[in-house]
């Protein structure tokens, strides 16, 4: 079982390709690219922890159609954008504001904002988050898991402390057929 980090999918969102101008041309294929990615890299084992704005806009059950769509065991950390029907919807293996865990013998603090400073800071902990859209400027320990900031698609904690070495690009998402779905 792999663990996978997500955040700011914004399935169903209009406003989402004008304001991050995301590289798609509507948002039907906005929304398939998505899920296209995460079923590339997410086999049905896996975990996925989706720290926030999972969608907004589509009625509940596209909501729960599109969440259905997606492989894996998924929690949803909420984001400002979650609303009732996405926090509601069947599939969340859980809900949260916030959560702790360890990966790969790393202490990970959960939220969908980045933080000044967390639990664990001292120790080694870091603070994986969404909400910024790769806009933030990287702190130390902190790495942004949005899709903008990670190629689109959900990745495993190796990729995302990788994404902080000098020179090195946000991963890109391949598709079942082995090319990229961006």
């Amino acid at each position: 079982m792999a663990i996978y980090f997500t955040s700011d999918t914004h399935f169903g969102d209009p406003r989402i390709l004008r304001l991050d101008r995301r590289p798609f041309p509507d948002l039907a294929t906005h929304d398939a690219a998505l899920i296209a990615n995460w079923n590339a890299v997410v086999a049905p084992g896996d975990e996925v922890w989706h720290l926030g704005d999972f969608a907004l806009g589509p009625s509940d059950a596209r909501v729960a159609e599109i969440l259905a769509s997606l492989t894996g065991t998924k929690h949803l950390i909420r984001g400002n954008n979650d609303g009732p029907g996405t926090l509601a919807a069947p599939g969340w293996a859980s809900v949260a504001h916030y959560a702790e865990i360890t990966v790969e013998e790393r202490r990970l603090v959960l939220c969908h904002y980045a933080f000044r400073t967390w639990n664990g800071i001292g120790r080694g902990a870091l603070n994986l988050h969404g909400h910024s859209h790769g806009q933030l400027r990287p702190s130390p320990k902190q790495y942004d898991v949005g899709v903008d900031a990670q190629g689109f698609a959900p990745v495993q904690l190796p990729a995302i402390l990788a994404s902080r070495r000098r020179g090195a690009k946000a991963p890109e998402a391949r598709n079942h057929r082995g090319s990229f779905a961006v």
